[in-house]
């Protein structure tokens, strides 16, 4: 499917970097630049204007309705259709049976780059079920008298036009009330409207082109603290039940540990913790099952709760504990007369509470967009303003075959907080042309903004072969690529206009699929509170109050990611599984040689830097350079013999560290780098690994050798972490009197240090103990020390380790 790709990864590296560009954005800043000004942010609400996009120009025909319409002699009904035509492009509008007095309200976009004739001609037809559609009147306009709308004037008023005949000699019956105007991609008209650039595309696949703006489901943590259950009789009752409870919300299911006796009054007083969003579709459901055998479980009791009757606690004070009564199982289809011997029912006691000072991650924490509590009582008010100008797409692969040919038929999708954001599809172009401008409210800087380009498969080309990706919905929307962009990292007021690589990994290796040029700009609200948030944790404070485990978190996310992936398939048009499981990184956690192998090397380059200031030390002790181990001793006695400058010198060695750093300071928000990654030298068979699929699908003999590779991994790992926790222990066995003639010489030493130290000035012995370590070579041994001897011959735990 990608064959082309001519592009060798070894010797394109600059394709892989930021490039900048120099786009004509839209309008210029009102007021002569000054922000601020003249109502262009007045109060809270920011005006949208659209000056982060090049403008693009369209003639808009609006065709609202028409009346008195001929009826035909045959059938004596009319069915009409309006059709606009201009040039070559033709769109039509829906039909109406046996109407004269049609209401349509359609809006059509006609680019003006494309723009082939002088004459617009829109057209009134009547629909033939047999034969050629009848010719019923048509209105000429000449695009010279078109008059230019631009907002925030209002819309344009449609006005009713007589039809004419086909020679356009004379009026006819009839009347159509249109409007027809020249605007820009910001008329309030332009998402919903037909577009000349989608001409080719019918049926179900007009609605999947549309940009739209997309609302995450609110969701909400639900917490269960399952106490006590009372009066479970078990099926034989010549047994005692062992019991647990299973709860269900949606496709969710948790159960408690069984109870550690066997009783008819069962104890557990576990917390079992479910996502759930609004609205509420789901319920919750609890069953009661007796363990009769390690293989089969009998429901004893079960009940199904609505979520809408629970509380919403916004803090950590309990909620009532409640009673519910047990239905017993089957008790439905018990007869009239059986239900009235049940004279009891068996009782759960249970603490339910919906959890809304929780912030429900559905993303992963390296990449979090947003940090607002559930509730919005508790949110507090934005600090900035995000604006992101999605321009264009350049050099894109081609994803499919159509009409024997390889072709793209591109969207963009942005994803901040709670907002997703999709751009229209553009058919059959490998340099897409958006220019659509998106703005988010921004309410902690410390937090990433993640877009995704992709090729849509939806178009209703399914009556074709080999056409979008198998029809109206069958396919699989392909990724083209990603940008994350840290908003911390870009500087207020500030317009970057970059390209960004789109770079995907795929089983051959890492591919550049293309480039996406953005505009963006952070706006800052109040600096204050800006500030004010950095000394502040990133999450609400009940993560850090009542926190969950690790393991509860990923499970909690995984669900999560899983119901907004329902809830945004359900919208119209749907935001696909495959696009928000992409944006919202759900295999992050899946283990990955290459990731390994980044994740690694990233803690060497921290590493570097200590290592290499201990060689320059050792350097310095060593003389390589008297010059500066001259240097180094004349700081040392200042400092020896002036200790209160020690601090005060180091916090003006960092300022000034700070301060020189300031002209290498990135220009460039970051973007994906494939050598931080370890993508370009990744061996195959790691990548190979990387796509397998969970459980694995490969061969015996592969999935051997890779265990055999991740054992010796590992076991080089353990050696590692074996090696850090024996320093350790031998640090505590320095009295411990696990070798009580060490732990002898420690305290013994340990007495003489300290009445030395009592008696000698603290100066003296600094001082003493910096000459012996910057001491010439000629005075040095190449033996170890007597404290990393004494140090090394310490026991560990070791020897208790099978």
């Amino acid at each position: 499917m990608h064959q082309n790709n001519q592009q060798p990864i070894p010797n394109n590296q600059e394709d892989f970097k930021l490039k900048d560009t120099n786009p004509r954005l839209g309008e210029r800043w009102p007021n002569g630049g000054v922000r601020g000004g003249g109502g262009w942010m007045s109060g809270d609400k920011i005006t949208s204007t659209y000056d982060l996009v090049e403008q693009m120009y369209y003639l808009y025909v609006r065709v609202v309705k028409a009346k008195d319409l001929p009826t035909s002699a045959i059938t004596g009904s009319c069915d009409p259709y309006a059709e606009v035509k201009l040039g070559n492009y033709k769109g039509t509008t829906r039909h109406y049976e046996k109407k004269t007095h049609p209401e349509w309200n359609q809006v059509f976009a006609f680019s003006k780059e494309r723009i082939q004739s002088s004459v617009l001609e829109v057209f009134i037809k009547d629909k033939e079920m047999v034969g050629r559609d009848d010719y019923l009147g048509k209105v000429l306009f000449d695009l010279n008298e078109v008059p230019t709308r631009v907002p925030p004037d209002s819309p344009l008023a449609p006005q009713w036009y007589r039809l004419e005949d086909r020679r356009g000699e004379g009026k006819v019956r009839g009347e159509i009330m249109l409007a027809v105007w020249m605007g820009t991609q910001a008329d309030e008209a332009f998402p919903e409207a037909w577009n000349s650039d989608a001409a080719t595309v019918h049926g179900e696949g007009v609605f999947n082109i549309r940009s739209k703006v997309y609302v995450s489901p609110k969701l909400w943590y639900l917490r269960v603290n399952v106490i006590e259950a009372q009066d479970v009789q078990p099926n034989d009752r010549g047994r005692l039940p062992e019991v647990y409870v299973k709860a269900q919300v949606g496709t969710q299911i948790l159960k408690t540990k069984l109870c550690p006796t066997r009783t008819i009054n069962p104890l557990w007083n576990e917390d079992l913790v479910f996502v759930a969003a609004e609205p509420f579709e789901e319920q919750l459901v609890l069953t009661v099952e007796d363990r009769v055998h390690p293989s089969k479980d009998e429901v004893l009791g079960k009940i199904s709760l609505p979520l809408n009757v629970f509380e919403k606690r916004l803090d950590h004070r309990p909620v009532h504990t409640r009673w519910f009564n047990l239905e017993k199982f089957g008790f439905g289809v018990l007869e009239g007369d059986k239900r009235k011997e049940l004279k009891f029912s068996s009782r759960i006691h249970l603490r339910v509470c919906l959890e809304g000072a929780y912030h429900v991650l559905d993303e992963s924490t390296m990449y979090i967009s947003d940090q607002r509590p559930t509730s919005r009582q508790l949110w507090k008010q934005p600090i900035g303003i995000l604006e992101v100008g999605i321009l264009s797409a350049q050099g894109l692969l081609p994803m499919k075959m159509k009409d024997g040919r390889g072709a793209t038929d591109a969207y963009c999708v942005a994803k901040y907080g709670q907002k997703w954001v999709r751009t229209r599809t553009i058919i059959d172009s490998s340099g897409p042309k958006w220019n659509e401008q998106y703005t988010w409210e921004v309410y902690d800087p410390c937090t990433v903004i993640t877009l995704g380009v992709f090729d849509n498969c939806h178009l209703g080309h399914g009556d074709r072969p080999g056409g979008a990706g198998g029809g109206g919905g069958s396919g699989r929307d392909s990724r083209i690529g990603k940008v994350r962009i840290r908003l911390s990292t870009l500087e207020a007021d500030r317009i970057y206009t970059n390209s960004y690589p789109l770079l995907v990994l795929h089983p051959s290796g890492v591919k550049k699929m293309g480039e996406l040029q953005l505009a963006v700009r952070f706006t800052c609200l109040s600096l204050a509170n800006m500030i004010y948030l950095y000394g502040h944790s990133l999450l609400p404070k009940m993560h850090y109050l009542h926190p969950f485990t690790v393991n509860q978190l990923d499970s909690l996310r995984y669900q999560a990611m899983s119901i907004v992936a329902v809830r945004l398939g359900r919208a119209e048009p749907p935001l696909r599984k495959e696009v928000v499981e992409y944006m919202l990184d759900v295999g992050s956690h899946m283990w990955s040689m290459r990731r390994s192998k980044a994740n690694f090397f990233r803690i060497m380059s921290l590493l570097s830097g200590m290592i290499s200031v201990s060689r320059w030390f050792d350097d310095v002790c060593h003389w390589k350079n008297p010059i500066t181990s001259v240097l180094v001793h004349v700081l040392f006695l200042i400092l020896i013999w002036y200790p209160e400058l020690i601090l005060p010198t180091i916090f003006l060695y960092m300022f000034l560290i700070g301060l020189w750093n300031y002209r290498f300071r990135a220009r460039h928000p970051p973007h994906m780098d494939t050598r931080l990654s370890w993508a370009e030298a990744v061996h195959p068979d790691e990548l190979d690994e990387e796509f397998d699929t969970f459980p694995t699908s490969r061969p015996q003999d592969i999935v051997r050798m890779r265990y055999d590779r991740l054992r010796s991994v590992a076991g080089r790992i353990q050696t590692v972490v074996g090696d850090m926790a024996t320093q350790g222990e031998r640090f505590q066995s320095l009295l411990s009197w696990r070798d009580p003639r060490a732990t002898s010489l420690f305290i013994v030493f340990c007495l003489c240090a300290a009445i030395i130290l009592y008696v000698t000035p603290f100066k003296a012995l600094a001082l003493l103990v910096g000459l012996h370590m910057l001491r010439h070579p000629r005075f040095r041994s190449k033996m170890p020390s007597v404290p990393s001897n004494f140090f090394k011959r310490l026991p560990a735990r070791t020897d208790g380790m099978l």
